[in-house]
């Protein structure tokens, strides 16, 4: 006689009356725990139908794992995707789930409770405070601030939960990815504000102070490269025979090393430099080279242009560029204090000088000139002044002279400018009193005033306060000329 297969689901009766289903569908993979599923119906036949359907999903595979946390999922996700991305990605994403994930779905918050509705509900709450992240703010306490929660932090915050559930999904742990149906924060996008180069001159002028770090500026101006990309710069990444300086790294800063890693998009740039540049390069070097022999030693042919150390053997940090950067901005008044402004300043002026959308893509290092035009040029006010002329000419001038009077005080300069032109009013004669052209013409004094102004700005006559208008030139219709002359 065989071994009884044991019971893998049944039926039982709640005390309110109606059918409860219930079916084993395994151990969960991170807990241990047995998983049941449970489905109420209101009555027993209805009852077995559900439990029929239940047993149909646990031997396709198609089980929702009740007891997955939220947590589990992420933890899953990140040592996946973890060999894949670069540190500064990982630091970040840890960061956001630490501070704005954990303490809101952290603990035995299960994964399947998840929905879009709660997730736009939490996206709007972080909008309006950032401390919204805590199940339970005093908003009304003396020492607490709101602080607005910027939407492309909330925006990267979603497609950590869209990849995680997304991998849930398919590795069949979860029916539906919920945090895909909600809906993030629209993107903001920012408006450049570069300095102009009024406003950068006083900074590069006090920044020359000091030789390394009026370099440092005066390259990245001319490059328009990232910081991280300035900072790891070495000299044998300077072609002097053709003038050009090779980007191919960017430095990335954590726990306070710098890092050399592939620049963004792993994008390799030759940027030209002018004679100029050079000079104050080879000047430059020079000055690097006595200061090593200073040390008593030698500056290596490797060594990096910018560093903090007085031999030039680390690459100078990121953080520390910023920070300086930031103080000189401030000394001087300038509105955006970011040193990546100076990257919008490189864009914009090259723009506003006619370059050409490829060569400007291409300096900065973008994929696509879009890019380029959405976020790294600002509003050039000559630029600006120099399409309204174009415009300008090329629109067709209005002839007022030749509309058909409307108003009263249209009409009223109409017939003086006839008046004028006839001779009725000779050149040096006067015309009668306000009141009485008023009472001729059967119009308001205000309705004279305004007439008596239009052909003043016609420069018909001549009109001062407490004075009768004087007839100054009569007006004399333009010849026309033949194509002949």
């Amino acid at each position: 006689m065989g071994t009884p297969r044991k019971q893998r689901g049944h039926i039982e009766e709640r005390s309110n009356g109606t059918f409860r289903a219930v079916v084993s569908a395994g151990t969960d993979p991170f807990t241990g725990k047995r998983v049941f599923l449970k489905e109420t119906y209101g009555t027993y036949d209805e009852a077995e139908v559900g439990l029929t359907e239940l047993l149909y999903k646990v031997d396709k595979g198609k089980v929702d794992k009740g007891k997955l946390t939220v947590m589990d999922v992420l933890d899953k996700y990140r040592a996946v995707v973890d060999p894949k991305q670069k540190r500064r990605t990982k630091v970040r994403r840890d960061q956001l789930i630490r501070d704005y994930l954990e303490p809101r779905f952290g603990g035995d918050f299960k994964a399947a409770k998840v929905r879009a509705e709660m997730l736009e509900n939490y996206y709007a709450l972080l909008q309006v405070c950032r401390y919204n992240a805590e199940l339970r703010v005093n908003h009304k306490a003396k020492d607490h601030t709101c602080e607005p929660f910027a939407n492309s932090s909330i925006r990267a915050i979603h497609f950590i939960l869209t990849a995680a559930f997304s991998r849930a999904v398919k590795w069949e742990y979860l029916p539906v990815n919920q945090p895909a149906l909600a809906e993030p924060p629209e993107f903001e996008q920012g408006m450049p504000d570069p300095p102009s180069p009024e406003e950068l001159a006083p900074v590069i002028n006090e920044g020359w102070r000091d030789l390394p770090w009026g370099m440092f500026l005066w390259l990245t101006m001319l490059s328009a490269s990232r910081r991280g990309e300035m900072c790891v710069l070495r000299w044998t990444d300077i072609d002097w025979k053709r003038g050009v300086i090779m980007v191919e790294r960017a430095g990335d800063q954590y726990a306070g090393q710098v890092e050399e890693i592939t620049t963004k998009r792993k994008q390799q740039k030759r940027l030209g430099l002018d004679a100029y540049t050079m000079e104050l390069l080879t000047m430059y070097r020079e000055y690097c080279e006595r200061q090593c022999r200073r040390l008593g030693v030698k500056l290596r042919r490797d060594a990096f242009l910018f560093s903090s150390q007085p031999d030039f053997s680390d690459a100078l940090k990121p953080n520390t560029a910023t920070q300086r950067y930031r103080r000189l901005a401030k000394r001087n008044g300038l509105r955006s204090t970011r040193l990546h402004s100076i990257r919008h300043y490189s864009a914009t002026e090259l723009l506003g000088a006619g370059v050409d959308l490829r060569a400007v893509q291409g300096r900065l290092g973008h994929t696509q000139g879009s890019t380029t035009l959405r976020f790294y040029t600002a509003w050039l006010e000559r630029t600006d002044n120099a399409a309204a002329e174009v415009l300008a000419n090329s629109i067709p001038k209005p002839d007022f002279a030749a509309r058909t009077p409307r108003h009263a005080w249209e009409v009223l300069t109409a017939t003086l400018r006839a008046d004028i032109e006839s001779g009725k009013y000779q050149v040096d004669s006067e015309l009668p009193f306000a009141r009485d052209l008023a009472t001729e013409h059967n119009v308001s004094v205000g309705t004279v005033s305004r007439a008596t102004a239009e052909l003043k700005n016609l420069g018909l006559i001549e009109a001062k306060q407490y004075r009768r208008a004087r007839v100054i030139r009569q007006y004399i219709p333009p010849v026309a000329v033949d194509e002949a002359g």
